[in-house]
């Protein structure tokens, strides 16, 4: 199977306003996505929205058919047509008046089914100008263990129907749950080139700075530059988040992690090995923001910025709109 596991050593150091530095280990599913209804049988413990330990719901990731606060698609994506929905590729355009009519007593009322998590990752590259359609998508996360969710990043690796790496998603989830995706463009090297790395086991990297414009931590604030450096999984795992103000790095995050078979017996041991996985990161996220805020580090307000949090799924009730007084 392409899908694995990957043991990791997570690192995150603050360089500015005050030094912190922490370092634990966790494990993350690398799933690839065409795969999904194999796992169950060849991972005792997985599910697919079961009551196993680890259960992979397909809602959990991209919810790219619901409300996107404010509103609006990313600048480099084409608005959809008024009454269409936001997976449109896989509606088609908007029937006529006429088959409307005709369907009226035969089609059942109601939106439209929910593309499968593949299928919107695919529209969500197309409204990048990148085709996916016949390749792979490997999903790097961690699926609900025991009902519980929390992953502050998954990472989507894409390749087209060759086997060339042809982009990188980095979806990135809040304390909040509100979930914000980055796109990461195909590297600059030619397709032949990176198709032919790939074949040699070279991992290809896919980059991108932006400006973050979602609340993440209380100790940055809402404009600092998210730089992505995401390097396709193969034996090993490799990457690198940074946050920048101006030319300044201020914090960097690291993921690295050494490839293991996805197997039964191999998913019990690391179950073992790190019991209550989830719990241990949102307890970590809240433990470590405790000493930042002993080291007086400046807090950010989530409720400070509205205006300024752009292109978020999921939007927490601090960023809803309130009836005037």
């Amino acid at each position: 199977m392409n899908s694995c596991l990957y043991e990791c050593h997570v690192l995150h150091a603050r360089f500015a306003p005050r030094q912190h530095r922490f370092l634990y280990r966790i494990f993350l599913f690398a799933i690839d996505l065409d795969e999904l209804e194999i796992l169950p049988r060849t991972a005792g413990l997985f599910s697919l929205g079961g009551r196993t330990i680890y259960s992979f719901h397909d809602s959990d990731f991209m919810p790219t058919g619901e409300p996107l606060y404010p509103g609006d698609f990313p600048s480099t994506a084409p608005a959809p047509r008024a009454g269409e929905p936001l997976d449109s590729q896989l509606t088609g355009p908007p029937a006529s008046a006429a088959t409307k009519s005709s369907d009226a007593t035969t089609r059942p009322e109601g939106p439209p089914p929910r593309p499968k998590l593949k299928q919107r990752v695919v529209n969500y590259a197309a409204r990048h100008g990148v085709d996916l359609t016949g390749g792979r998508i490997v999903l790097v996360t961690l699926p609900r263990v025991f009902g519980y969710l929390f992953n502050p990043v998954s990472f989507y690796f894409c390749y087209d129907r060759t086997g060339a790496p042809a982009a990188a998603i980095a979806e990135v989830t809040n304390t909040f749950r509100e979930i914000k995706p980055y796109f990461l463009a195909p590297p600059a090297q030619p397709i032949a080139a990176a198709s032919q790395a790939a074949t040699n086991g070279a991992p290809t990297a896919f980059h991108l700075r932006a400006p973050k414009y979602f609340y993440v931590s209380p100790f940055s604030d809402v404009d600092v530059a998210f730089d992505f450096t995401l390097r396709t999984p193969a034996a090993k795992l490799s990457v690198q988040i940074d946050d920048y103000i101006g030319v300044d790095r201020t914090l960097t995050s690291t993921v690295s992690g050494t490839r293991h078979e996805l197997t039964a017996s191999r998913l019990a041991w690391f179950t073992c090995k790190y019991p209550m996985i989830t719990l241990r990161i949102i307890t970590a996220i809240h433990w470590q923001a405790f000493r930042l805020w002993c080291k007086r580090v400046p807090w950010f307000s989530k409720a400070a910025r509205p205006n300024d949090q752009r292109e978020i799924y999921r939007p927490h009730q601090t960023l809803q709109p309130t009836d005037a007084a």
